[in-house]
């Protein structure tokens, strides 16, 4: 399945860089506003350890990694709800976006312009979210007025759509997202069908200097802004970020080393835009290749099947399932089946995290 996070902020955070870093691209990274004008898109695998550990395990000639698509949003300044800037198509681009992951600047440096003049990451968080909480209060005031005739005449679910998006109002104009609302089950496809861009999981990014990774006031200020919303946050040195991703996997480990960094730190802000949508990754291995795929959290096996191959779920007959713990502690897959840890699974069976899955179908 696809997965999109849309990387976003003021201008001059260090988007375009970090976006290169993530995807070994070359986007132009500029220090004044607006470099990027259409968005850049690029693909980021998943680092998962797990991956490489089945392969050896059961053989495989090669790895498949599960990936996120990462969108390089251009720069958002105040009033681009209204359009300023490049405002409405950086919004647009948001809103076919599944997550957010929101940059924010934390370093000092004269030589990179910074749009207000002023370093104040909590500051730069407001105008980002108010503008996004903007256009999303626009958006479903203009929905309650196209519903409040078919309301007072009764017109199917109107009065049920009318109420729920009067709520979503009340909520949006006291400055508050939509993601922390509480929905019913019948509230929430409402809701859904408006695409909001404060509705969507959101994560922030803290990019500071190479010197600023230890103890950094201006990242315990978005610590703040972000618990108060149930945000996660991932700090990343940018510039450090770049060169690791210049380098082979030798003198990576070697610099790694020298900041007392276990991994780069695009590795957490990938899984973590992976785990924002509460996604769940399963595993298929044989001689050819061994894969890392995803589902969605509640999906069943056939789903499961189907994202490896459409004939796959149309033809479900069982899956065989061991958990990778099991499987890594057993050494093999046939001292997994000894120790009985090898499962026939049928249709009903919703898969759990680090399921390893041979499907059986016919078609």
């Amino acid at each position: 399945m696809g997965i999109r996070c849309a990387i976003v902020g003021l201008p001059n955070v260090g988007k375009s860089t970090l976006f290169n870093a993530l995807t070994a691209g070359e986007v132009a990274a500029e220090n004044y506003p607006f470099t990027t004008i259409e968005p850049n898109i690029g693909v980021a695998n998943v680092p998962d350890e797990r991956l490489a550990e089945i392969a050896r395990i059961v053989g495989s000639a090669q790895v498949v990694p599960t990936v996120v698509e990462f969108v390089d949003v251009a720069g958002l300044v105040e009033g681009a709800s209204h359009g300023e800037g490049l405002g409405n198509q950086f919004l647009h681009h948001i809103r076919e976006a599944d997550a957010i992951a929101q940059v924010v600047r934390c370093f000092e440096d004269p030589n990179v312009i910074h749009v207000a003049g002023t370093i104040d990451p909590v500051a730069d968080l407001e105008t980002v979210d108010t503008e996004l909480a903007i256009a999303d209060l626009e958006n479903v005031q203009r929905a309650i007025a196209k519903l409040e005739r078919p309301a007072r005449a009764g017109e199917g679910d109107a009065k049920t759509r009318l109420a729920t998006l009067e709520r979503v109002e009340l909520h949006l104009a006291a400055g508050r997202p939509v993601r922390s609302l509480e929905l019913t089950d019948v509230q929430r496809p409402i809701v859904a069908d408006l695409f909001l861009l404060t509705a969507k999981p959101t994560m922030y990014i803290a990019n500071v200097a190479e010197d600023g990774l230890g103890d950094n006031p201006l990242v315990g200020a978005v610590r703040g802004y972000a618990s108060a919303q149930g945000a996660d946050v991932v700090v990343i040195a940018g510039s450090l970020e770049a060169e690791l991703a210049m380098l082979d996997e030798a003198d990576r480990t070697e610099l790694l080393a020298e900041y007392g960094l276990e991994e780069p730190g695009l590795n957490k802000v990938i899984r973590a835009a992976y785990h924002l949508l509460g996604l769940r990754t399963f595993f298929t291995a044989n001689d050819n290749e061994a894969r890392a795929s995803t589902v969605k959290a509640g999906a069943t096996a056939p789903q499961a099947a189907g994202q490896i191959h459409t004939d796959f779920e149309r033809g479900f007959i069982r899956a065989e399932v061991v958990s990778y713990t099991d499987l890594a502690a057993a050494g093999s897959e046939q001292a997994a089946k000894d120790a009985g840890r090898w499962r026939l699974e049928g249709r009903d069976y919703v898969v759990e995290e680090g399921d390893v899955i041979l499907f059986r179908f016919n078609v």
